[in-house]
């Protein structure tokens, strides 16, 4: 099964409420056929809960990572991966040392899977795949989007409006990150809502 990691510094903030919100978006999207998405952070908080005001900003969009435990990323992680999402350049530039051409940051693979032609209809590990060798290649002809906006902020030690700021801003990338990867993907998880 195709997986997704995501990573930040410490994985008891951004990443972990960009995990939770990414799983909703591709579970909604492909229902059972979902990519596994995970994370960890590149000075991960090895075994720490989630911050608690991610915990709650997450709880408040519908999220749930109150189970989360943060982990150092670890070089397998990265080359199990299919597509790698750091919340800053700074965790993109240490992961793409392992997986160059599947390390993208959140904010610039959304850019670049909504400036491809649509995807081919298939299976969600297959689409997945694809999608990331098409944004590489674009990626690697120049485009750029708008490369002075990448990273997703440092909530840490921030107010929980800070929080919640992030929380919404990541629901929305990542819904628009699972309709470019999978925009020729039956929407299955709502049809089945539908059938009832």
């Amino acid at each position: 099964m195709a997986s997704v990691l995501v990573v930040c510094t410490g994985n008891v903030c951004r990443s972990p409420i960009a995990e939770g919100m990414l799983r909703a978006a591709l579970i909604a999207r492909l229902g059972e056929g979902a990519p596994v998405v995970s994370s960890t952070g590149t000075m991960g908080w090895e075994g720490s809960g989630a911050d608690p005001s991610s915990v709650l900003a997450a709880a408040e969009r519908g999220v749930d990572i109150s189970g989360h435990r943060a982990r150092e990323v670890r070089p397998e992680d990265a080359f199990g991966a299919d597509l790698v999402l750091a919340m800053a350049r700074e965790h993109a530039d240490a992961m793409r040392n392992l997986v160059p051409k599947r390390t993208f940051t959140l904010k610039e693979i959304v850019r670049l899977v909504e400036a491809l032609p649509p995807s081919q209809a298939g299976e969600p590990d297959a689409m997945l795949t694809a999608r990331v060798v098409e944004a590489d290649a674009l990626r690697r002809s120049g485009f750029q989007g708008n490369p002075h906006d990448e990273d997703v902020v440092d909530p840490l030690g921030m107010p929980l409006e800070s929080f919640r700021a992030v929380a919404w801003e990541l629901e929305g990338l990542c819904g628009r990150l699972v309709d470019g990867l999978f925009d020729g993907a039956p929407v299955r998880a709502r049809a089945t809502a539908d059938e009832e």
